[in-house]
């Protein structure tokens, strides 16, 4: 995907995100979201500030966090979210779509794959159908697989094949997992659980009893 569509599909992204959040009750906003330890309103928090960030502010916050990138993460986002509404969070990413800044140090590919995979910590456990674009989450899903931090997708996943069913899209080597390449890309960036109810295959075994023996660490963010 070139630049263009890569804005394309965020902007679509956050604006569909805040039209459902617009819509929840004030127990949905606290209703536990897929990224370990966040509430639905602390991944509408971090939605809204990457935009906003700027590089002075950044490494305010990087300091305090001891230079830890998830703790950074971690802090900010729960900060925004104890002082904000859930009408300011929406109204926040509102504004976010169109705009074509990125936070310091991001690509704009890890800002698509950010949104994409964070629409789903909110919907999913919310019971919400929310369709991923089919080929904004192939590109997506080769970016965690190429990088290692924080997701570290090729360790994670050693020794079963992924294949997904709906784009042209397979790594690995080993017993078959198969599906939509949005499950895939949940089960890249360690959301198993919503993951592997979607998946198919003899690696699927595999990667299911390999979870009753974690490593421990929670879910990047």
């Amino acid at each position: 995907m070139d630049a263009a569509a890569m804005w394309r599909v965020i902007d679509a992204e956050r604006a569909g995100l805040a039209d459902l959040l617009a819509g929840l009750t004030d127990e949905q906003w606290e209703r536990p979201s897929l990224c370990a330890g966040w509430r639905v309103r602390e991944v509408a928090a971090h939605l809204g500030l990457g935009p906003r960030a700027r590089l002075g502010w950044t490494l305010v916050e990087a300091v305090k966090a001891g230079g830890g990138f998830n703790r950074m993460i971690d802090n900010t986002a729960r900060r925004e979210a104890a002082r904000r509404s859930p009408e300011r969070l929406t109204a926040a990413l509102r504004e976010a779509s169109g705009s074509r800044r990125l936070a310091p140090g991001q690509k704009l590919g890890y800002a698509m794959l950010d949104v994409l995979v964070h629409g789903q910590d909110i919907a999913v456990p919310l019971g919400i159908e929310r369709a991923m674009p089919p080929e904004a989450a192939r590109g997506s899903a080769e970016i965690t697989w190429r990088i290692g931090f924080p997701f570290r997708a090729r360790r994670r996943l050693r020794g079963v094949r992924l294949t997904a069913v709906d784009v042209d899209w397979t790594v690995g080597d080993g017993p078959e997992v198969s599906g939509p390449i949005a499950a895939l890309l949940l089960l890249l960036t360690g959301r198993d659980d919503a993951a592997l109810a979607r998946l198919d295959g003899p690696g699927v075994a595999a990667l299911v009893g390999a979870r009753s023996h974690p490593s421990g660490g929670a879910t990047p963010r």
